[in-house]
Parts: structure tokens; sequence; C-alpha cells
């Protein structure tokens, strides 16, 4: 059985319910919560979407095959990168876990071009998920987010189905749901 936590927390992970279908950033989406403030705002990544990027598609002088995902509909220009390597990329921020966000980009490159960077180790996102203060904790009050209590391998190849996944696991009601079509229109 999952479990479900009562409040929001470094290393949390969102589910987005029902009420989200029909928003093309966070529709079936599983957020893994990097920070979560009430005065300074909710950051998080969304770690089941994967774009048609490759790392050397945004970096040519790096070779890999490490997959872009889609963070979220913030600052999608830039890159950003959760890891388990803060021995390596230095300044980084321990989220939970053993699981860090950022760190030292030299580094990173210096380390990418020779090949020594796992990709299980590492998952790259362009652009974040964010909120205001309060405003993550009002839309769990509108039921449009699900916290659990992380139990997903951040780093591991994440699609649309580990959405389904997670409903699966919830049970109850969340069953019917997780078998419902993107689109209600094909049902």
């Amino acid at each position: 059985m999952i479990l479900q936590a009562n409040v929001v927390q470094k290393g949390s992970l969102l589910v987005a319910e029902l009420a989200l279908t029909g928003d093309l950033s966070f529709s079936r989406s599983l957020i893994y919560m990097t920070e979560h403030n009430n005065e300074t705002g909710s950051v998080g990544f969304i770690i089941n979407k994967s774009t048609d990027l490759m790392i050397n598609d945004l970096l040519p002088e790096v070779e890999g095959d490490f997959k872009i995902y889609k963070g979220g509909p913030v600052d999608e220009d830039n890159l950003y990168y959760l890891h388990k390597l803060p021995e390596i990329l230095t300044d980084s921020i321990e989220i939970a876990d053993g699981i860090y966000w950022g760190g030292n980009f030299n580094l990173l490159m210096q380390e990418l071009k020779k090949g020594t960077i796992p990709s299980d180790k590492i998952k790259f996102f362009l652009g974040y998920s964010g909120w205001a203060p309060e405003q993550l904790d009002e839309e769990i009050r509108a039921d449009s987010w699900i916290i659990l209590d992380n139990k997903v391998d951040v780093f591991m190849e994440n699609d649309a189905s580990k959405w389904k996944d997670k409903l699966l696991e919830l049970g109850g009601e969340y069953v019917i749901w997780a078998n419902s079509p993107e689109n209600p229109n094909y049902n």
C-alpha cells in the first residue's frame, strides 16, 4: 500500500488528480518536490514526461544517453538536474534520501564530456514546476493533487504510465480513473 502524506515537504511526490485533466502541463503528472515554503513558494520537477530531446541536442559537446524531461511550465529555456552525485557536483542541495538538486555546472560538463556520469544517477529537466506562496496548498485543498511519500526511483526512466501505476496502487475509486482515457471524449 502506498503511504499518502498529510503535508507537502521536500522529497514528497505529487500525483495529479483528475481535476487537472486538460491542463497541458500537469495532466497525469508525477512531481518530485524540491522545495515547499509558504513564505517563498514551492518548486518541483515533473518526472514522468520526457521530451524528444537528448542531452547532446542541448549541449552538442556532450555524448550520452540522457533524456531530457519536461520539468514544468516555468523557465523552460533553462536546464535543471537532480542527481545522486554530491561528491562530484559540489554546491548541490540535498532534497531527501540522497537526492540532490543542482550543483557546479562546470564540473558537470567536465564529467559529462569524460563519460563518467551514470545515467541512473542524474536526470535533466527543461523548466520546473513552481507555485507562489500558499498557491500549492490551495490547489491541494481544491483536490488538484495527491501528496505521497516518495517511493519512486526519480532516476529510472519514467513515462506517462507511471501516473496510472500510482493511481492503481492507491486503489479504490482511483482504479477507475487510472483506466480512463486521457481525452474524456474517447470514452
